[in-house]
This record gives structure tokens, sequence and C-alpha cells, in this order.
């Protein structure tokens, strides 16, 4: 993560609250929580697992922020700072990869966000992708979601793509795609802290957040450290965060950690600091998001942003154990 802490908007929510609504008619901010998802497997955070691919630049090259599959079509796509902008502008770089981490292609956002997560859904042969935008330059961040086609050396601003507010008084909007259960989560801060609703995704898709499936303030996680990326997948969400760092000298040092957040108890279940990709060269955790339409096949990803300024890489690990 260049230039920018995401630390400030964990701790101190309640002064990024943008005023006024914006978009289509929204859900209300505090839903009441309905019934519990149906309840599925879950990874296990210290679990088996392996590695996709290590050091690989991206279009820019900038740092890794996020990273989404679209699963259906074997896609992997990347969030990025764009190269040469003020960090504040929300201007991003979204590239494609190959699974092997070759660039395939890349689009241009002007005056989207942060990336810090982004989500992909398969409609027939189309990629469609999901961001934050409409920036806020006091923070970086984005006050609403948008979902739109991927397009190949294409350049969108925020005023060309759909977009939408789904909570009214919400504010530092992401979003996460379910593939498998079809569903969207909303990350977004109120004056109390960070909160996520989950929605269908047929819905969603067109502009439907009137009903909430799932509705919690995020846990607290590591006091100090920073918030690098979630995921959603069943009835379980779960947390990326970490530091830069030249190399841990052992586990119980490592700031690099992973959640899972059971939605139906509103507990964490698991969490497990981990060292994988430790010889990395600046190393920061950037990104997560699950590969996988089956429990035999589906991944739970974790990314590193490494190397040195103006010569950042892309590395991608995983876990695969479901309980």
């Amino acid at each position: 993560m260049d230039n920018l802490s995401r630390r400030g908007l964990l701790t101190g929510a309640g002064a990024i609250i943008a005023a006024g609504t914006l978009g289509a008619p929204a859900a209300s901010a505090r839903p009441v929580r309905p019934l519990a998802l149906p309840a599925t497997k879950r990874f296990v955070m210290g679990g088996a697992g392996g590695e996709l691919f290590r050091s690989k630049p991206l279009w820019g090259p900038t740092v890794m922020q996020s990273f989404a599959f679209d699963t259906p079509n074997n896609r992997l796509f990347t969030g990025q700072l764009r190269s040469g902008t003020p960090a504040n502008s929300g201007d991003l770089t979204l590239s494609q990869l190959s699974f092997s981490g070759t660039v395939l292609g890349h689009m241009y956002l002007t005056g989207f966000g942060h990336a810090v997560s982004i989500g992909a859904e398969a409609v027939g042969s189309t990629t469609y992708i999901w961001t934050e935008t409409d920036v806020d330059t006091a923070n970086g961040r984005g006050r609403q979601i948008a979902r739109f086609p991927w397009q190949n050396g294409a350049t969108k601003t925020s005023s060309q793509v759909t977009k939408w507010k789904p909570v009214a008084n919400g504010s530092v909007f992401t979003p996460a795609v379910d593939q498998r259960y079809g569903r969207l989560g909303v990350r977004y801060s109120l004056s109390d802290g960070m909160h996520i609703n989950v929605y269908s995704l047929a819905a969603a898709r067109v502009g439907d957040f009137s009903t909430v499936l799932a509705s919690f303030k995020q846990p607290a996680l590591t006091a100090g450290i920073d918030f690098q990326g979630w995921a959603l997948y069943g009835s379980y969400v779960y947390f990326w965060e970490g530091e830069a760092y030249p190399g841990d000298p052992d586990p119980a040092q490592a700031t690099s950690k992973l959640w899972c957040y059971d939605i139906n108890t509103g507990q964490i279940v698991d969490s497990f600091r981990t060292l994988a990709g430790q010889s990395l060269t600046y190393r920061e955790a950037e990104g997560m998001a699950v590969y996988g339409s089956t429990d035999a096949t589906a991944r739970l990803y974790f990314g590193f942003a490494s190397g040195v300024t103006g010569d950042r890489r892309a590395s991608l690990f995983y876990r695969n154990q479901l309980v």
C-alpha cells in the first residue's frame, strides 16, 4: 500500500462519514438481522494451501491493492492505484493476468477510489467488475459501488458506469462478490466503525438493495495493523491484515494475519499469522479473494505486494482446506 494508510479509516471512522445521499434508493443503515444464512464449510486459516505465482509485475507497475477471480471464465483481475496520479485522486488501474501471472490486459478508472476490494462476476463469457467509485478526495475512498463490463484498453470515469449507494448514510464502500453462492458483500463505514451487508447478487446487479440477507459490524482485528482486504464465501467472511516488512524473525512476530468470521454466530472462529512469502522484499499484505465453484476446487487466495519502489510485484498464496 503506497502513500496512504488505511489505519485511520478503522480507528477514526466517524471522521470520514460523507454527508448526503447519492445514487439509487438505499436500504436502511441499520437493518434488522434476518434469519441465518444457510451454513457452509469454511477455510482453515492455518490449513493446507500453496502458491499460485510469485513476484509478477502488473500493468504500471504499481502496488496491487486487491484482486478478484471470474471463476467460470478462469480470469484473474487486480486493482491498483494508477501510476503518476495523486494518491487521493481515486484513479485506478485494473490488470488482467493469466494464472501464471502474465499481464493480458488493462483498464483505467478515473475518480473511483483506492481499490481496497474488487469483485468479478461472470455473465456468460463477459466479466463484470465490481468496485468502489465516486471518490471522496479527502480520503481517496469511494462513496458508492459500481458494476461495469471488463473492456481491455478502455478508460472509464465514475460518471460512465452504473453505480449505487446501498446504505444511505454510509461511506468508504467496497464490494466483494461470492460467485458460488450468488451474493454480494458491501463493506462500509458508519460513525461507530466498519460494517458489512450481504445481498443477493441477482438483485444487486439491477440496483435492488432493499433486502439485506445479513448485516453486522466488522469485529475488532489487530490494533495498529493495517486492514488489507476481505472476501465473502458462503456463511463466512474472511479478513486480511498486515504491514510491509523486510522479514519476520518468527511466526509470533508476523503481522500478516488471516481471520475467519462466522456470519451466523457473529464470532471470529479462526485466525492465523502467516509467513507465506517470507523471503519477498517489502512483502505487504494486499488483497483477498475466492476462486472455485465446488468444495473440491475452492481456494481462498491472499496476496502480497513486493519489490522496490518503481518495480512493485504481486504474489498470490492460498488455503484450500475446508471443514
